[in-house]
């Protein structure tokens, strides 16, 4: 059975898990060409909703994730499934936004990965959330956010 046949939920009808314990991230194997910098894989959430743990009210957030896969690949219908899996999780912003990034890192060792999590107000505050596993590889291009300062999201 080859990697990609290990797959549980790519090509399967699948229900949204209840929880991010509960969501699978998958991997699929990456082979960098030999030559050259790290590839850097960018993936983007403007969407992402999780709930407060003290009113249950829904927050918001623009979530992004850049990553240097070393010998495996993020499979995206899990990461979506297991973002959509923080829409009835209540967690404050800095344990979603990090819980992320340790799922990611758990499931494919990366060469490095950060996160930025940029949730709109609460309370009139908006709170952006940084995490990242040590340096960018050397020589990768890693390119800014583009997420601006809070004015209004967007």
């Amino acid at each position: 059975m080859t990697d990609t046949e290990k797959l549980t939920l790519l090509g399967a009808q699948v229900e949204a898990p209840a929880t991010p314990e509960e969501a699978v991230l998958e991997a699929v194997p990456f082979q960098q060409p030999d030559k050259g910098p790290p590839a850097i894989v960018r993936f983007t959430c403007p969407e992402f909703t999780s709930l407060c743990p003290m009113t249950g009210q829904p927050d918001f957030a623009h979530i992004v994730i850049d990553y240097a896969p070393d010998k495996a690949l993020v499979e995206s219908k899990s990461l979506k499934l297991f973002l959509t899996s923080f829409r009835n999780h209540g967690a404050f912003h800095e344990e979603c936004t990090v819980m992320i990034g340790q799922r990611i890192v758990e499931v494919t060792r990366p060469l490095w990965l950060r996160i930025g999590g940029y949730w709109y107000p609460r309370g009139g505050i908006p709170i952006d959330i940084f995490w990242q596993t040590g340096a960018p590889p050397k020589d990768a291009w890693v390119p800014d956010t583009g997420v601006p300062s809070y004015r209004g999201r967007g």
